[in-house]
């Protein structure tokens, strides 16, 4: 193994040593073997430390605790400019490699000439409630998807982070102003800067799906959603949503909040809102709630929406 090994395996860890002991076993028993491990840490106990000495002798790890919290995704961003490697493997602390030649499946996959990989991905369900989900790609969403990154907005088929395999000169860092949709925004700026990716159809990944994550805590909440999609068409702009699927992932997003009017925007972002987004509020607040509830009935005023607003998109 040289210095700079050919993979950095990046964990921001926070707390849950239990998730991740199991992420370090899975590590432990990867075939390749070119990889360094390292854990930024943002919890206010010792506790990731203990764990992570117990591993120093069954690979190269290097432990780094932040002295001030700095909170999702900084402690990504913290964690990736510690790496030394080539490529990048940002693993969360809760999910962990599915088999052992995760990994080598992966670097198998660098000679292609494209900087940015990715995998297909397990769901685990950390309450058992629901049974294991495998998410993979269909060919059309493929297409796609390079075609047009923003439809990672409608439906972000990619996966967290956990799935994502990146060469460091993709030098693109996550958004610390955002945390429902900063990987989503971190991939569309991605795509847009390399133009190509590769995608493998295998679930390399298991991902544990809980209720203490970030994410799940800011499903439908206004405070979260509405300046974070503010940032999101500061960034990219309205264009996109000229597709269909992306006007109706905002119609959608607006209906589950019950955003109605250009009031109701402005009270949580005290901003000018496009034209086009304020008349969507304004098309949902003139629909009868039992509708605009309904699934079919939703998607058909949806419809004749876009269709009406199509013009002030520019």
């Amino acid at each position: 193994m040289t210095n700079k090994p050919l993979v950095s395996i990046c964990i921001p860890a926070y707390k849950r040593v239990e998730f991740l002991k199991r992420l370090l076993e899975s590590i432990s028993i990867q075939s390749f073997k070119d990889f360094e491990v390292i854990i930024t840490d943002d919890s206010p106990t010792n506790e990731v430390y203990e764990l992570s000495q117990a591993y120093k002798d069954k690979f190269t790890l290097f432990y780094f605790k932040n002295a001030v919290a700095v909170g999702t995704p900084e402690n990504w961003n913290e964690a990736i400019r510690h790496a030394k490697g080539e490529w990048i493997k940002i693993m969360h602390d809760d999910d962990w490699f599915s088999s052992p030649e995760s990994l080598e499946i992966f670097v198998e996959h660098i000679h292609n000439g494209c900087k940015l990989i990715f995998s297909g991905y397990t769901r685990i369900y950390e309450t058992k409630t629901k049974p294991a989900e495998k998410m993979v790609w269909s060919s059309s969403y493929k297409k796609a998807i390079a075609k047009n990154p923003e439809i990672l907005f409608a439906n972000n088929l990619i996966g967290p982070p956990s799935v994502t395999f990146i060469h460091r000169s993709a030098s693109e860092t996550y958004d610390k102003k955002l945390k429902w949709r900063v990987d989503i925004d971190f991939y569309i700026r991605v795509l847009k800067q390399e133009g190509k990716y590769i995608y493998i159809n295998k679930s390399l990944i298991n991902v544990g799906m809980s209720e203490t994550q970030v994410t799940q805590a800011s499903i439908n909440d206004p405070k979260v959603e509405l300046p974070e999609g503010w940032i999101f068409l500061k960034k990219h702009g309205i264009k996109p949503l000229r597709n269909i699927w992306i006007y109706d992932a905002w119609w959608r997003l607006f209906r589950n909040m019950n955003i109605k009017t250009e009031k109701q925007l402005v009270s949580y972002v005290n901003e000018n809102w496009p034209m086009v987004i304020v008349k969507m509020t304004k098309d949902i607040g003139r629909i009868p709630a039992v509708l605009v509830r309904g699934g079919i009935t939703s998607k058909i005023f949806m419809g004749l929406s876009y269709l009406k607003n199509l013009s002030a998109i520019d």
